[in-house]
């Protein structure tokens, strides 16, 4: 059993216990939270508390994570867009609205149950809610995933990641007139100190990098893709936030007013790396959706 502590922060005064410790994981659902605190798994300041316990300043907050129960994966019949598939790789174009894996808590109706109904072999490395899964997109996301059917695969895929020759262009319609065709944003991203859930690039972040070019500017949006260098979690989002041009629709990091589409205005349409078997570089290329094509289309006739 793993043990954490957390003091809380001015920030987080008066906020609800279950809100406080799910905001310190993204991996933690509320759900998940509530029963350790109903399971005595929780302790604020030495004594047992109630989910709905609201925190003060400085709080001492001491969490014994469960050891991960094995979990059942229901393999789900799914209508999966295969780009390509063999004995070893599977490239997939996720819809966006769609998680890619379970969580505790939220097991039905993922990526990863399609993927189990669709083939029996995937790589065990990431373990029983992960299967396969080598790198993820965002739920509001839609876009290109490379999955390992075997842990060689699994493994091959991972390096190329961590040296960076796997290529990952994405588009994405962002508030604002970029006036500068290409750029590059050098900026290191960690947990946003005043909201845990979120990102943001601090100081003392990992190293991140993301490349743009723009595609098309109307009225008051530009058109752009972005090519990622390092894959941080939520890094072109909180990047173009951070030189001041937020996704449209962006329920996190844009403004509340903006155009009419379920998440973030942003696509991985470009997807290449190289066969860990045949050592031959692949890469593939899916359209836009049909809801950023139509906001294109709006955006152009300058509604």
């Amino acid at each position: 059993m793993e043990k954490m502590e957390h003091i809380v922060l001015d920030e987080q005064r008066g906020d609800r216990i279950d809100k406080v410790i799910s905001g310190l994981d993204d991996e933690w659902s509320r759900t998940q939270v509530q029963q350790w605190i109903k399971d005595g798994a929780v302790l604020v300041n030495g004594k047992s508390v109630k989910t709905n316990y609201k925190c003060s300043i400085n709080d001492h907050i001491e969490i014994s994570i469960p050891d991960p129960e094995e979990l059942d994966v229901i393999p789900e019949e799914m209508d999966l867009d295969i780009y390509y598939e063999d004995k070893d790789v599977l490239v997939v174009n996720k819809p966006r609205g769609m998680v890619v894996h379970p969580a505790p808590g939220h097991l039905t109706g993922t990526l990863v149950n399609g993927l189990m109904a669709h083939c029996k072999d995937l790589s065990g490395i990431n373990g029983v809610l992960r299967p396969g899964i080598v790198h993820r997109i965002d739920k509001d996301t839609s876009g290109l995933l490379m999955v390992a059917k075997n842990d060689m695969a699994h493994e091959s895929l991972v390096n190329q990641l961590v040296e960076k020759t796997v290529t990952r262009k994405y588009k994405a319609i962002v508030h604002g007139i970029i006036p500068h065709d290409y750029g590059t944003i050098d900026a290191p991203l960690g947990r946003d100190v005043k909201d845990r859930q979120s990102m943001a690039v601090v100081d003392n972040g990992k190293h991140a990098v993301t490349h743009f070019q723009v595609v098309e500017r109307f009225k008051d949006f530009t058109f752009v893709e972005c090519q990622l260098e390092t894959g941080r979690t939520h890094q072109i989002r909180v990047h173009m936030k951070y030189i001041g041009y937020p996704l449209a629709g962006d329920p996190k990091y844009g403004p509340k007013k903006t155009l009419n589409i379920n998440g973030q205005a942003l696509h991985a349409g470009v997807l290449g790396f190289i066969h860990p078997r045949t050592q031959e570089y692949l890469e593939f290329e899916a359209p836009l959706p049909e809801d950023m094509e139509y906001l294109l289309t709006l955006l152009r006739n300058n509604h």
